[in-house]
């Protein structure tokens, strides 16, 4: 990998996690108004599903950003992506909602790149691939 590379890969990784980041420190400092968000989609368990995502986005948002296990960072936050886009951008009757639910597919068009090819150089893995069938 060369150095052009792994600063491309490295700015993609902050990118991608910078959404989950800011989203995840906007839920710790609102916690009631996320739980009534999450109540307002009349899901189960608001409560587990706010320190589901806060374990998501801040965690793995983190992990993902200084390449620390990387590739299953990226799974995890792509599932999770994937669950809250059919969960609350399912309207495709609104275009804004079909906005967000493309957002939300395309963010895990990014995370799988991660997943294929692992984190790059700058990281703490240091370019390692988690692999789990050849």
């Amino acid at each position: 990998m060369n150095v052009r590379q792994r600063w491309v890969s490295f700015l993609g990784r902050v990118l991608l996690s910078l959404i989950f980041i800011i989203s995840g420190i906007a839920k710790l400092l609102d916690p009631a108004g996320t739980i009534a968000y999450i109540e307002s989609a009349h899901l189960p368990l608001p409560q587990v599903a706010y320190v589901v995502a806060l374990i998501v986005e801040l965690g793995l948002g983190v992990a993902l950003l200084v390449g620390f296990k990387a590739q299953l960072a990226a799974a995890g936050i792509a599932i999770f992506t994937f669950i809250t886009a059919l969960m609350f951008h399912s309207n495709m009757a609104d275009p804004v909602q079909v906005v967000m639910f493309l957002k939300n597919t395309t963010i895990i068009g990014g995370l799988l790149v991660v997943i294929a090819f692992g984190p790059g150089g700058y990281s703490v893995d240091h370019g390692k691939r988690f692999t789990v069938v050849e």
